[in-house]
């Protein structure tokens, strides 16, 4: 997990954004590694030929520009010892020999001085983008850091020699450092975190040059290389030690015989099925009828707006404006949470449990959905059964349907209800904001948030609230795999990849409307179901792709409802908090037939219509 933290200012931090962390143990071969370093650090930062021809060729319309770029530069140069290695200044007569885990860089011949001068002299002839003070700041220490570094970025190996290796020939050159004060000034973690400037880009690119000043944190003007074999005993070099015990273990794996996992078999072909799920009507198909008596809802305490992701911008991605998030994904904000998921989801449930009035020992079932859990066991369905005095209970399970969790839920909860004839809980719950990491369009999205529901028996001759439920899985490998966590690609952090969910979603949201079309209105009147809703609140997955594959399918957009400009898309508990945002908005004023379509990760989908009477929303 990574979790944000919040500074004294009350502002929202990420620290993996700005301290790169790996996990080497998902690492089985050195060309692993180098498809995450190439994506992560070298696709995006500009050699050091392009800084200079893009000062050369004035491609830089301002100083911001200038130093992104340099500043991506030396990310890409000390990519891996940011990721593997500690760097110690030690003593030549101190430093192990013969072991093999103490490591000495090698660097050719290379001389930055006059492409340092090129670009300083660039940077003094550009403009001033923001802050001319903070940004002369910030080419102060990029700058010192860019001339004194001893290695060009692309000369340089990611599994450095031992000292038994380097020694083998004498003049290999390394790090000296003609003197070392152990004392030497940088940067601690709090000046770090706690850095707060007015403009977001400004306060995320003086984090970054804080943490690259650390990468040297020496007398960088009284730094030479030298050949191993000139070293006299007091003579201090850098010494490179791995960063954990995972980091040590991939370099033993990598130089040394170690045996190949099998590979996965292919998958098969996607067939479609050999007929149709017809959707379900619950009045014609069960004989107990399902009455929606409570709903009620947690939101991540913490706002993190888009000005909050850029002031965070991580050394991985790619520069994106405030309103170009807005525009991309029609979120201005999201909300996160200092709790952990099972808290946020007790919170909702003694709500709704509070909300419909009933006692624990009334409870027939519990059920959870959520993507983000990370309790295997006890299931949090157990957990939050304990938690709230059940005894005993039908069933309490989980079920992972991701951003279809609602439908599946509440499907599951219509059938329980046919066999303990008593109230199920149902809770919806997820925690993006510690699982994503440094993925940016997953950052983007995603949001913290908690929501239960209590669904009871209705009374002889009433009416369902739940009129009809319908879910879908699967497809293609190509949208099964479109949202994967954990991603051993990405970290293990939540990734989305985008083409592929608009694929899913639009394959899903046509099958579900042209299933509502070919559907009768309840009331029998001229015309179809999807006629017959009042409103619908989809699962809030990026408003701007829903509303063009609404569009698209021919459902206007007055006719959708959203709050994922406020709360961004929290996956299952999107259509329950949405519907909550729509009571309090009054855009649900009275009892309506909404239509609530969920699609998402694994290639799953699902939609509810059902009966909202906006007085068992809890607000």
């Amino acid at each position: 997990m990574k979790p944000f933290v919040v500074n004294r200012y009350g502002r929202i931090v990420f620290p993996f954004n700005f301290f790169p962390e790996l996990d080497f143990s998902i690492f089985e071969t050195l060309e692993q590694f180098a498809a995450v370093i190439k994506r992560d650090f070298e696709e995006k930062a500009p050699s050091e030929t392009d800084i200079v021809a893009g000062v050369d060729t004035r491609a830089y319309t301002g100083r911001y520009d200038l130093l992104r770029d340099l500043a991506l530069n030396l990310f890409w140069v000390n990519r891996y010892a940011m990721t593997m290695y500690e760097k110690r200044p030690t003593r030549w007569r101190d430093v192990p020999k013969t072991r093999d885990d103490v490591f000495l860089p090698v660097f050719k011949g290379w001389e930055g001085t006059e492409l340092a001068a090129a670009i300083e002299a660039g940077y003094r002839a550009l403009p001033p983008s923001f802050d001319e003070g903070t940004e002369d700041k910030i080419s102060r220490i990029l700058l010192d850091v860019f001339r004194h570094k001893k290695g060009a970025g692309a000369e340089l190996p990611p599994i450095k020699p031992t000292v038994g290796e380097i020694l083998s020939n004498p003049k290999n050159l390394t790090y000296h450092l003609l003197a070392y004060n152990p004392d030497y000034p940088g940067y601690g973690w709090d000046d770090i975190i706690e850095y707060t400037h007015r403009v977001p880009e400004v306060e995320a690119l003086m984090r970054q040059a804080m943490v690259l000043h650390n990468q040297y944190r020496w007398d960088r003007a009284k730094t030479r290389v030298i050949e191993v074999g000139k070293l006299h005993d007091d003579d201090f070099v850098v010494v490179f030690q791995p960063r954990s015990t995972e980091v040590l273990q991939f370099i033993r794996r990598v130089k040394g015989a170690h045996r190949v996992r099998p590979r996965r078999p292919a998958p098969l072909e996607s067939r479609p099925p050999a007929r149709p799920f017809a959707p379900i009507d619950v009045r014609a198909r069960f004989s107990v009828m399902p009455r929606l008596e409570a709903l009620a809802v947690y939101r991540g305490e913490r706002v993190c707006t888009n000005d909050d992701l850029i002031r965070n911008a991580a050394y991985c991605w790619s520069p994106m404006t405030a309103k170009e998030i807005e525009r991309k994904t029609g979120i201005v904000e999201r909300l996160y949470t200092e709790l952990d998921l099972d808290h946020i989801s007790l919170l909702a449930a003694q709500r709704a449990l509070e909300k419909s009035g009933r006692r624990p020992e009334e409870i027939g079932a519990v059920l959870f959905c959520s993507c983000t859990s990370a309790k295997m066991m006890p299931s949090l369905a157990t957990w939050l059964s304990g938690q709230l005095g059940l005894f005993q209970t039908h069933a309490s399970c989980d079920i992972v349907a991701a951003c279809a969790g609602l439908p599946y839920g509440l499907a599951e909860a219509v059938r329980l209800l046919q066999e303990v004839e008593r109230p199920v809980l149902l809770v919806c719950g997820e925690k993006f904001s510690d699982k994503i990491g440094t993925v940016r369009t997953s950052r983007m999205i995603f949001g913290d948030g908690a929501a239960a529901l209590v669904v009871a028996p209705a009374p002889p001759g009433a009416a369902p609230d739940i009129e009809w439920v319908q879910t879908y899985a699967s497809g293609p490998m190509s949208e099964v795999d479109s949202i994967i966590w954990p991603n051993p690609e990405f970290d293990n952090n939540i990734t989305v990849y985008g083409p592929q969910v608009m694929a899913l979603v639009r394959r899903y949201l046509t099958q579900m409307i042209d299933e509502l079309r070919g559907l009768p209105r309840p009331d029998g009147a001229t015309g179809s179901l999807l006629d017959a809703v009042d409103l619908i609140v989809p699962h809030q997955a990026n408003k701007t792709m829903v509303l063009d594959l609404a569009t698209a399918a021919g459902v206007g957009p007055e006719r959708l409802y959203f709050d994922i400009e406020r709360v961004g898309n929290t996956s299952s508990a999107s259509i329950p908090i949405a519907i909550q945002d729509a009571v309090r908005e009054r855009v649900i004023d009275r009892p309506m037939r909404v239509f609530s379509p969920g699609f998402g990760a694994g290639a799953v989908a699902g939609y509810v219509v059902a009966r909202i009477d906006p007085a068992i929303v809890a607000i």
